[in-house]
């Protein structure tokens, strides 16, 4: 009988990620590697509209981080991941982009408005359940991918910390409390 509930638990155990986040029955992982590079989970929010919850949204560094400015002035790689519990419209994210980047960088470089065009003409309609991820690795860029499917990488350490201050910006699109939450403030 021991050996019966042992195996049980063991098989429940290796069912269950060996360590993940949750929120808004959204899992995510608590490490991931990019580029060769072991990234943590630095924090997880949750994106609303009025009442209704769009996206959970987690925000992968080197290493945990609380402070924009560090985040921002550290060029190391990071991963942002919004996964949609609403779906929502090529036009509305699109238009969530350009807001994005009018309210936290106001004084956008030309290269940096110029990938930003471009990252709007990559979105596409996002079905619930599925995901937008955007990865930075220096030297290389921002990758971008969309429903499963690798759109393109932007250039440029500017592209990347206007498109991460979307979110941890003076005015975040997705709100204070979000920003609070993949900062790890809660």
């Amino acid at each position: 009988m021991r050996r019966l509930i042992l195996a049980a638990v063991l098989t429940i155990a290796a069912a269950v990620p060996a360590s993940a986040a949750t929120l808004a029955g959204v899992t995510l992982e608590d490490h991931i590697t990019v580029n060769n590079q072991h990234l943590v989970l630095n924090g997880l929010g949750l994106r609303k509209k009025f009442i209704v919850k769009v996206y959970v949204g987690g925000l992968y560094l080197p290493a945990k981080q609380s402070a924009p400015a560090t985040i921002l002035a550290t060029d190391g790689a990071r991963r942002q991941v919004m996964h949609f519990l609403y779906s929502v419209s090529k036009s509305q994210m699109a238009e969530a982009w350009e807001e994005g980047l009018e309210d936290n960088t106001p004084n956008a470089s030309a290269e940096v408005k110029t990938a930003f065009k471009t990252l709007q003409s990559w979105m596409e309609d996002v079905p619930k359940g599925n995901r937008i991820v955007l990865t930075y690795v220096p030297g290389i860029g921002t990758t971008v991918e969309v429903n499963g499917k690798n759109k393109g990488t932007l250039g440029g350490k500017a592209t990347a910390d206007a498109i991460l201050n979307t979110w941890l910006g003076p005015k975040p699109g997705p709100g204070d409390d979000f920003k609070k939450a993949v900062l790890g403030v809660r």
